[in-house]
C-alpha cells in the first residue's frame, strides 16, 4: 500500500502542474485575460441582490465557496510549502491564483449556464452536470461527482481536522497520540451539530463568519508587516531569489519550491478543479457571466489577500523556515517572535474559525454531488447517513500522521483537476460566448439579461429561456 501510494503521489506532480498551469493560460488567453481587465467589475457584480427574494445572491454563493477556500490552507498550507520548498513557493502561488482566476471563470460560467432547477424555484448544479449536457458522458459526470466526494469529504475534510489539532501542538496541555483524538472529537461533534440545519442554514452561517475573519486576519498581517518592516527588502529578495533556483527545482521536482506552490496554491484556491461551480450554480443571477467574475474575485481573496499575508508575516519575522517545523509549528513560532505570547493563541483562534467554515464550505459540495448522482437532492435519512459518515472522517482525520493528511489531499484533487480542465477546454466556448454577450449589453448601458439560445446553447436548460 506504501510503494501505491508513493507511486500515485509521484504521478500527479508533473501532470498536475501542465493541466494547472497551461489550463490556466490557455483560459487566461481565450478570455482575454479576464482576471485584469473585468477586476473591478467582479466587485460591482458581487453586492447585487438576487432576482427573487429568498433564493441564493451573489454574496452568498461568493461567501459558500470563499469559506471552503479560505480555510487550513491559507495558514497550515503556505507554512507547508515554504518550509518544505523554500521561500519562492509564495511566488509560485501568486501565479496559480493569477492564472487559475481564468480558470474559475470558465467553470463558474458553465455551471451557471447548465445549472438545474430545483422544487423550491432555486438551482443548483456543478461540473458534473456541464459534462453530461454538454460531453454527453454520464460516466464522465458521475465519476467526476464520486472525486469530488472523495476529495472534499474525505480527503480536505481529514486534512482540515488534522490541520486543527497540529495547531495546539505547541501549547502545554498538548499530549501526543492523545490530545488530537480529543480535539477531533470536538471538532467533530460542533461540525455534526451545525450541519443538521441543512444548505440554508450553511449559507447563513459562512456569510457571516468568513468576511469577519478574513478582515481580521489581514489586520493582524499589516501589524506584522509594520513590525518587522526593517526585514522586508531582504525578505522580498529570498522569495524571489528562491522562486527561481531552476537548478534546484529541476533537480528534486516533486518537493521543489515550484510543485509545492502549485499544489499548496491549488489546495487553498482550488481553481479549476470543479468545487466552486457547486457554489455558482446556487446563485440567482440574471447572466451566468455574473458569477464567473464572482468566483473569480474568490480566488483573488483567497490566495492574493489570505496566503500572503500568513506567507509575508511568517517570513518577516526573521524565523528560519525548515522541514522540521513544517505546518502549525512554524506559523506559531513566527508569530510569536512577533507579537509575543498572543501570536500562537491568535493562529490557534484563527484555525478553529478558518477550519470550521472550510468543513461547512466542503460539505455544501459533497452534498451537491450526492444530489447530482440521485437526480435529486437526497431525503432526509439519507443526508444524516452522509452527514455521519462525514463527522466520523472527521474524527479519524485527526490523528493521521502530516505526510499521509496532505498526500491524499493531493492525490485526490490531482483527479478534479485531470477531468475538469480538459473539459473546460473542450465545452468552453459556451463562456466565451457569455462573455462577449455579457460585455456587448454592460457597453450599451442595460443590465446584462442572458437568453441561452441566443448565445448558440443547444442543449435544454432549466433556465435562460
Amino acid at each position: 500500500m506504501e510503494r501505491i501510494y508513493n507511486f500515485l503521489l509521484d504521478l500527479t506532480n508533473w501532470p498536475l502542474a501542465f493541466v494547472l498551469l497551461l489550463g490556466g493560460i490557455y483560459f487566461t488567453v481565450r478570455t482575454g485575460f479576464v482576471q485584469l481587465r473585468l477586476f473591478l467589475e467582479s466587485w460591482r457584480v458581487v453586492m447585487e441582490k438576487p432576482r427573487t427574494a429568498g433564493s441564493i445572491s451573489s454574496f452568498g454563493a461568493l461567501m459558500i465557496s470563499t469559506a471552503s477556500r479560505v480555510g487550513t490552507g491559507n495558514i497550515i498550507g503556505v507554512s507547508v510549502a515554504i518550509c518544505v520548498g523554500g521561500p519562492g513557493a509564495a511566488f509560485w502561488m501568486w501565479l496559480t491564483a493569477l492564472i487559475g482566476g481564468a480558470s474559475a471563470f470558465v467553470e463558474s460560467t458553465l455551471a451557471q449556464i447548465y445549472k438545474r432547477r430545483d422544487a423550491q424555484g432555486g438551482s443548483y448544479g456543478g461540473p458534473s452536470f456541464y459534462i453530461e449536457a454538454v460531453c454527453r458522458s454520464k460516466f464522465l459526470a458521475v465519476l467526476f461527482a464520486l472525486a469530488l466526494i472523495f476529495t472534499y469529504g474525505v480527503g480536505y475534510n481529514m486534512l482540515a481536522s488534522f490541520n486543527l489539532q497540529s495547531s495546539f501542538s505547541s501549547f502545554g496541555f498538548y499530549r501526543e497520540n492523545q490530545t488530537c483524538w480529543i480535539l477531533g472529537g470536538l471538532t467533530a461533534f460542533a461540525f455534526l451539530v451545525t450541519i443538521l440545519g441543512g444548505s440554508k442554514r450553511l449559507v447563513r452561517i459562512t456569510g457571516s463568519m468568513v468576511p469577519v475573519m478574513g478582515v481580521v486576519y489581514l489586520l493582524m498581517a499589516l501589524v506584522a508587516l509594520v513590525i518587522n518592516a526593517g526585514n522586508l527588502p531582504a525578505m522580498l529578495k529570498e522569495i524571489f531569489r528562491s522562486a527561481f533556483d531552476f537548478r534546484a527545482i529541476l533537480g528534486g521536482f516533486s518537493g521543489s519550491v515550484l510543485m509545492l506552490g502549485l499544489k499548496r496554491g491549488l489546495y487553498s484556491n482550488e481553481a479549476g478543479i470543479g468545487s466552486a461551480p457547486n457554489a455558482a450554480a446556487s446563485a440567482d443571477v440574471s447572466h451566468p457571466v455574473k458569477q464567473g467574475l464572482v468566483q473569480m474575485l474568490s480566488v483573488f481573496i483567497d490566495t492574493n489577500l489570505l496566503c500572503t499575508a500568513t506567507a509575508l508575516m511568517c517570513l518577516s519575522s526573521g524565523i528560519v523556515p525548515t522541514k522540521a517545523v513544517q505546518g502549525a509549528p512554524y506559523v506559531q513560532q513566527a508569530l510569536g517572535h512577533t507579537f509575543g505570547a498572543i501570536g500562537p493563541y491568535f493562529i490557534a483562534f484563527a484555525m478553529i474559525l478558518f477550519t470550521f467554515t472550510t468543513l461547512l464550505g466542503n460539505f455544501y459540495y459533497v452534498e451537491n454531488c450526492f444530489a447530482y448522482i440521485f437526480g435529486h437532492r437526497p431525503g432526509k435519512k439519507s443526508l444524516l447517513l452522509i452527514r455521519c459518515i462525514g463527522t466520523v472522517l472527521i474524527f479519524i482525520g485527526a490523528g493521521l500522521e502530516i505526510d499521509l493528511a496532505w498526500g491524499i489531499a493531493d492525490i485526490s484533487q490531482c483527479i478534479l483537476a485531470f477531468i475538469n480542465i480538459p473539459v473546460c477546454i473542450f465545452i468552453g466556448g459556451a463562456a466565451y460566448r457569455a462573455l462577449r454577450d455579457y460585455l456587448a449589453q454592460r457597453k450599451s448601458g442595460i443590465d446584462p439579461v442572458y437568453n441561452a439560445k441566443a448565445n448558440g446553447i443547444t442543449q435544454e436548460t432549466d433556465f435562460w429561456k
